[in-house]
């Protein structure tokens, strides 16, 4: 008999038992999970389902209430508007006693509103031959106060009151001044060169003067001696100085830099270059203004030509494109002579011009072409001009005052004062030295970064950047060095958008009728003052140092006080298209007291309905969540009306007309509630 067999059957039966349900469990285990899990996503399904229900209901609640009193709270804001009417009406009756107290003033001046009189002033002033200098820049301030109050009258009159046919005419008056007044600088330049022994400087023996009021600063140089005994000239009573090229230092030769505290040059871009598309008739009459203004100076100077009898007295009044950087120069033979150097150009690539028009290879070249040249052309809607303008000329010396026996001979030149050509015609392939200039900054204006030095292109009516080179720029000397490659007009500019998105900005009461404005930007802190119809530059504080001093203090309309703050170089007014550079915020809150606010809020609006945010400035993440117990409205006044103290709203109700229409002229031109 074989061995006895042990009894493994069983054993094996049982754990494959025990395996089995132990699976089972486990299943049942998972099912059941996965029915809790079920129903726990079917709870709070259901439970947001409801919330999604009961919001809708809410939403749709207040969506009904909001449309029940919309017409009641457009009722109460039209009511509100007529504040803003009265306004419009007392500043109408203002303009009205102004003109005639003007007309009671009887002072001789021409009255900005009657485009008769002041073209009569510009015929007169015109016709009139004395060139002294110091008249010249008397006259000039009269101008260019008359300038002020034109383009206030363009600001500050609504559509209503002026039609857009007696708009162009105020412009035109504006450029006409403009022309004149920089030719009868041209002018009196003219006639110190003239005399320029007059002003001969001791140690080089050269002429050197410098002339200056609070609007413009002559600073003039001639080569009398035909030898620089220093490389570098500097005009000691300005701190402006220049750096001639050694081909010149023996050539009859002066130099100009005439320093404008002002800008006429900057509208000519923003009329060609900045008008909406399609243009209206109004600027495309504009626009051929300033060309128009150049082809009657050139036939004027030919009337003068062909009239030796009346040249004398009609000259500087006839100046042409051949004077010195007459104010205008896009003249049509500048454009052909332009026209004819791309030709050249063409020629030079071996392109026929025929060949050049169809095939999309030349559209692409074109187009690179383009695409380069406008990154060295100025947008002055992304920059603006701070400081005025520095016009650099080299000229021909004239003939020079001979006086005999009491008698004073000077041989008169038809063509005025003509600019001395530099670059001189060499060849093409050869580059002349550039023209190293320096200047002292003005301290009436804040540079709150390095400025970036444009030249002005009189062809292209637009600043660029391009033929400037080796800028080095001194922040604690206020003084700017550059190499030009030519001479032009130049000018410093900033960043129109450096100061924006503000930091912070706060309104707050300070009496009745009067509030204080505080904008904070990265830079400086400005606080403006609002009392009654006018407002007050308080303070320009940049890093613990108050700044331009010399405005602050000053009870200005709120549309001065725009032009006098960015002319000093402090913009913290958007532009249309402001939006395109800077990212936008909006906030509000209610200060009752001088001294006491409550918490902050924020609210949201989107021009048809308002309403107040569960967010905080310090939550992470925006949220159009609505507030708990807060409801829609038709407008932000009404939505900030829900949450405001009765008292407070007494007050606003109680305000002055004049008043709530300075604080709203103010925060429209800064738009702290989107720009911050």
């Amino acid at each position: 008999m074989g061995p006895k067999k042990t009894k493994k059957s069983g054993g094996t039966k049982k754990g494959r038992k025990a395996e089995k349900l132990r699976l089972q469990q486990e299943e049942e285990e998972r099912k059941r999970q996965e029915e809790e899990e079920a129903q726990l996503q079917a709870q709070e399904e259901a439970a947001r389902l409801e919330k999604e229900r009961m919001l809708r209901e809410r939403m749709a609640q207040l969506e009904a209430k909001d449309q029940e009193r919309r017409e009641s709270e457009l009722a109460e804001l039209s009511s509100l508007e007529h504040k803003f009417l009265s306004a419009e009406q007392w500043k109408a009756e203002s303009r009205a006693n102004a003109k005639w107290e003007h007309y009671l003033c009887c002072d001789g001046s021409p009255d900005p509103a009657v485009v008769q009189e002041v073209n009569t002033f510009i015929s007169l002033w015109c016709d009139d031959p004395n060139k002294d200098i110091q008249l010249v820049m008397e006259k000039g301030e009269e101008v260019l106060n008359l300038i002020e109050k034109l383009q206030f009258l363009l600001l500050d009159t609504p559509p209503s009151e002026m039609s857009e046919k007696a708009a162009l005419q105020y412009q035109e008056c504006i450029l006409g001044l403009q022309i004149l007044l920089h030719q009868k600088y041209n002018g009196a330049t003219e006639e110190l060169l003239q005399n320029a022994d007059m002003y001969k400087d001791s140690a080089s023996g050269n002429m050197q003067a410098v002339i200056k009021d609070r609007n413009v600063t002559f600073c003039l140089w001639a080569n009398l001696t035909k030898h620089m005994r220093t490389k570098t000239q500097m005009f000691c009573g300005a701190q402006h100085g220049f750096e001639l090229p050694r081909s010149l230092a023996g050539d009859s030769v002066a130099v100009r830099i005439l320093h404008t505290h002002y800008d006429h040059l900057s509208p000519l871009w923003l009329w060609c270059h900045s008008l909406p598309e399609p243009q209206s008739s109004e600027n495309k009459d504009l626009t051929q203004l300033a060309n128009d203004k150049v082809e009657e100076s050139e036939e004027e100077e030919k009337k003068a030509r062909e009239e030796p009898s009346m040249a004398a007295e009609e000259g500087e009044c006839s100046e042409g494109r051949k004077s010195v950087l007459s104010f205008e120069e896009n003249s049509t033979a500048e454009i052909k002579e332009s026209e004819e150097e791309t030709e050249k150009k063409s020629e030079a690539l071996g392109m026929p011009s025929e060949v050049q028009d169809p095939p999309m290879l030349e559209e692409r070249k074109e187009e690179e072409m383009v695409t380069a040249d406008e990154i060295c052309i100025v947008d002055l809607q992304q920059f603006f001009p701070v400081g005025g303008v520095y016009h650099i000329d080299a000229l021909q010396l004239p003939p020079q005052v001979i006086k005999v026996k009491g008698w004073t001979m000077v041989k008169v030149l038809d063509d005025g004062l003509e600019a001395y050509p530099y670059p001189p015609g060499e060849a093409e392939d050869a580059t002349p030295p550039p023209i190293q200039i320096t200047l002292k900054l003005p301290d009436h204006v804040v540079y709150f970064v390095d400025p970036v030095v444009a030249r002005w292109d009189p062809v292209g009516q637009q600043w660029r950047t391009d033929g400037i080179r080796n800028v080095v720029y001194e922040r604690q000397k206020k003084r700017i060095t550059f190499q030009l490659g030519t001479f032009s007009a130049v000018t410093l500019l900033q960043d129109a958008h450096l100061n924006m998105p503000y930091q912070a900005w706060e309104l707050r009461p300070t009496g009745v009728d009067e509030a204080l404005l505080a904008v904070t930007t990265g830079f400086a802190t400005i606080q403006i003052q609002m009392k009654d119809n006018q407002c007050m530059l308080s303070s320009v504080v940049m890093e613990e140092e108050d700044l331009l001093s010399h405005i602050t203090g000053k009870w200005l309309s709120p549309v001065v006080l725009r032009a006098v703050l960015k002319k000093a170089g402090v913009n913290i007014f958007p532009g249309e298209v402001s939006h395109s550079y800077v990212s936008v915020n909006k906030k509000v809150s209610e200060h009752l007291n001088p001294d006491s606010a409550q918490a902050w809020s924020l609210y949201l609006f989107n021009g048809q309905r308002a309403q107040k945010l569960k967010i905080t400035e310090s939550s992470e993440a925006f949220s159009e969540e609505l507030e708990d117990e807060s409801e829609f409205h038709s407008t932000l006044y009404h939505m900030l009306k829900d949450f405001a103290s009765k008292e407070a709203m007494e007050k606003v109700e109680r305000g002055s007309f004049l008043f709530i229409d300075v604080v709203y002229q103010l925060l429209l031109a800064t738009r702290v509630l989107t720009y911050s």
